[in-house]
């Protein structure tokens, strides 16, 4: 059993003369639906549902790029892949002190990041703290004790939370490494002894498109052995036991990630600093779970694009709280939200929009109903080809630029994107209006 680690909290109103403190809890490889809050049936994050109840959800919520590198280069920069230039793991080109980090500390901010960087080497001198480490889900520490990645988060984030200058309003990106998984390992999840018990007697449901058929399919340079979605697909869900005991550990990272969020907000709690607090949840990308015969990100199906995201911000008017938004946001949005919830100034470069208006005003303001998504070839065209796409909640458009091809789905009949309708001539008219748009919003985003 999962203990809740944080009671109900008081749900005052902040001074909203006040810049707020900001803590960005950020998880890797976890998509929209993997929260107790959006109805799973299995994966249980009580103190993340919790913080939905007391905060804002945004259920279609989308990434710009499903790529952990290339997606946090966008949240710190508020710009799209093709604005801060990194198309995979290289620092970004924008300035420094256009990001939030940057703008944070240089308004008077302490500023700490804690865990997960992939951006090149990490800038340790431009944050307060900085404590940058990923990539295996067991470290050694000095004294050659191992410890698990989520709880090194966990220790690193308190020593911040407890050593920061209280005179100062602070900011902290704890970036976990969960639920993303050793890539080199054998098991590929390694979640801690204690969560073993967790999902132990459940059966993980079998997405239905989890079928060969389906994998035929894609388009042929997707659906083939030497595509890195099927490679990974080998390493954790080609059989039946394969698959159920990938995803009960993959769901015992995500509740130790959620647990760890409650003990942090417990903390704020503890030091009176919650209600002056901004506290954001999200993740980097989306995930496979088998869906397609494919694991992981990259693509612009459903399942890798969309991520969760809950906002507890002190200014919000008790009647907001517990609610949910289907309007379109995106990981661009993030860094001007921060920016304005902290009163400095957004960089005119910045691509994203503030999303405190949806939660806060009584009228929410007309928001963006498409956007333009991008992904790099990564190695080359027949591991991870490039793709782009125009994104609407009820129509997707998708253009493979290495081979020159095609897709088109209709979200509202075809939620699970199973038939692609390009060749239908009935579609003829929307295809050609939608290649318009695309290469519209496609410069737009330069």
């Amino acid at each position: 059993m999962v203990t809740l680690l944080f009671a109900i909290l008081p749900l005052l109103v902040a001074d909203a003369d006040k810049p707020l403190n900001i803590v960005v809890l950020y998880a890797d490889d976890w998509r929209h639906d993997s929260l107790g809050c959006a109805g799973h049936p299995v994966v249980k994050t009580p103190n993340l549902d919790q913080l939905a109840s007391e905060g804002f959800r945004f259920t279609r919520n989308y990434v710009t790029t499903s790529i952990c590198g290339v997606s946090r280069a966008t949240l710190f920069t508020g710009q799209w892949m093709s604005r801060h230039g990194n198309p995979a793991f290289a620092m970004f080109k924008t300035p420094w002190a256009e990001t939030y980090p940057g703008l944070l500390r240089n308004n008077g901010y302490y500023v700490g990041h804690v865990g997960k960087w992939h951006n090149g080497k990490f800038p340790a001198d431009r944050f307060d703290f900085a404590r940058a480490y990923a990539g295996r889900h067991w470290m050694k520490q000095a004294d050659g004790k191992e410890i698990h990645v989520t709880r090194k988060n966990e220790l690193d984030a308190m020593d911040f939370l407890r050593k920061r200058p209280t005179d100062k309003p602070f900011c902290l990106t704890l970036a976990f490494f969960a639920t993303h998984a050793e890539d080199g390992h054998v098991k590929q999840y390694l979640p801690q002894p204690e969560s073993l018990k967790l999902y132990a007697d459940a059966t993980i449901p079998v997405p239905k498109t989890a079928t060969d058929s389906h994998f035929r399919k894609l388009p042929p340079f997707i659906a083939n052995d030497r595509n890195e979605g099927r490679v990974r697909w080998r390493w954790r869900f080609d059989t039946p036991e394969r698959y159920q005991s990938s995803m009960k550990n993959y769901y015992r990272l995500a509740t130790e990630v959620d647990t760890v969020c409650g003990r942090v907000v417990s903390e704020l709690k503890r030091q009176g600093v919650l209600e002056d607090t901004l506290v954001i949840f999200t993740t980097d990308n989306g995930y496979f779970h088998a869906e397609h015969g494919l694991a992981d990100k990259w693509y612009p199906y459903e399942e890798s694009i969309r991520v969760p995201l809950i906002v507890r911000d002190p200014r919000m008017q008790a009647e907001r709280r517990g609610k949910t938004s289907e309007a379109m946001t995106l990981n661009v949005d993030l860094a001007p939200t921060l920016l304005k919830a902290a009163q400095v100034g957004v960089p005119s470069r910045m691509q994203g929009r503030d999303l405190g208006p949806l939660y806060l005003a009584k009228t929410p303001p007309a928001w963006r109903t498409e956007y333009f998504y991008e992904h790099a070839t990564i190695g080359d065209i027949k591991r991870i080809p490039s793709s782009e796409a125009l994104v609407r909640t009820d129509v997707k458009y998708i253009w493979w630029p290495d081979f020159k091809h095609e897709e088109l789905f209709d979200l509202r009949a075809d939620p699970l994107e199973e038939r692609n309708l390009a060749a239908d001539p009935e579609r003829a008219r929307q295809l050609a209006e939608l290649r318009k748009q695309f290469e519209k919003l496609k410069i737009d985003v330069r």
